[in-house]
């Protein structure tokens, strides 16, 4: 592979990174912190409080965009459904901005994320001429979507489903790569928001029934399972 289409793909993300906070105020703007509990929580939960008290510079998210258009431009098994994944990346740099912000996941952001995924790759099966490809899809979102589903419902979740949907929408690229992603995509974001809980405990920013967003860990975790492959 040249290196042109990385370094293209690249500075495309820098420009989604750079209008995401644009994006993201119009969804938080008018947004009270989240106070709510969400399905299943105890009685005792401590509501959930925002990370960011402002919405981040755009410097920062162009960097953080540009990484991660640059590592989908190289990841294996993408190929021609690559602008469905940075599509899908576009719209998740905002919704997290947005749950950090605000913990929420907006419905409308979550549902673009849904229509540019299926239109992307349908198009990908389409050139490919492999309309067979789209049951991987299919199988990741149903997966995805349950298994978040039944966690949120569990006693005592910290889930909201908001989450679920965000979820389900992602399991539609990595079905996309085949079951190894999808299933580290699944499992990996547990260990991210874990790891950031902990982080975040020992820096004294939360307490141990804080709630706290997970769409970042989610984003981040099929991130890194894309790469991976």
């Amino acid at each position: 592979m040249s290196a042109g289409l990385p370094i293209s793909v690249a500075a495309l993300g820098a420009a989604a990174g750079t209008v995401a906070p644009w994006l993201a105020a119009r969804f938080t703007a008018a947004a009270v912190p989240a106070a709510a509990v969400p399905v299943g929580a105890g009685p005792g939960t401590t509501p959930a409080r925002p990370l960011l008290s402002a919405p981040w510079r755009s410097p920062t998210c162009a960097v953080i965009g540009a990484v991660v258009f640059g590592g989908l431009g190289v990841a294996p098994g993408v190929g021609a459904a690559l602008p469905a994944f940075l599509a899908v990346a576009a719209l998740g740099l905002v919704l997290a901005v947005v749950d950090l912000a605000c913990l929420r996941l907006p419905d409308p952001l979550v549902g673009a994320a849904a229509l540019a995924a299926v239109v992307g790759l349908v198009a990908a099966a389409s050139v490919a001429g492999r309309p067979d490809r789209l049951l991987g899809p299919l199988a990741g979102a149903a997966l995805s979507f349950t298994g978040y589903a039944l966690l949120a419902l569990l006693p005592g979740s910290r889930l909201g489903f908001g989450d679920v949907k965000l979820a389900a929408v992602l399991g539609l690229p990595l079905g996309w790569l085949g079951w190894p992603p999808l299933l580290t995509g699944l499992v990996l974001p547990h260990a991210l928001h874990g790891l950031a809980v902990l982080g975040l405990l020992a820096a004294r920013r939360v307490r141990r029934d804080t709630l706290l967003p997970l769409g970042p860990a989610l984003l981040v975790g099929a991130w890194i399972a894309t790469l991976l492959g």
